[in-house]
């Protein structure tokens, strides 16, 4: 699962796609599976969190180094896109 987030900190937006490590992580914080999303859905918390993780793990955006000291600065956060990277039916060629 990959999530792209448009994240402001109030010095524009910017936009950063988790990874299977940020996820991972996610679901140890949060005490959830990853394939919670698509049934129960996420909150702004949880985004919050997989933007912060993500961002750590890049480096090329320097944060606060406490989660809440980040969501005081976050300004907004979108979910510009979702996407599992399974191959799908349609992604199969079939003869």
């Amino acid at each position: 699962m990959k999530i792209t987030l448009k994240c402001d900190l109030g010095e524009g937006p910017f936009e950063v796609t988790t990874t299977l490590y940020s996820v991972v992580e996610w679901e140890r914080k949060f005490k959830r599976r990853a394939s919670e999303i698509a049934t129960s859905g996420i909150g702004v918390e949880d985004l919050a969190y997989l933007a912060y993780v993500t961002i750590k793990l890049q480096g090329n955006v320097v944060i606060p180094p406490v989660f809440d000291d980040f969501v005081k600065r976050l300004v907004s956060i979108d979910v510009v896109d979702e996407s599992d990277p399974r191959p799908t039916e349609a992604d199969i060629d079939t003869p």
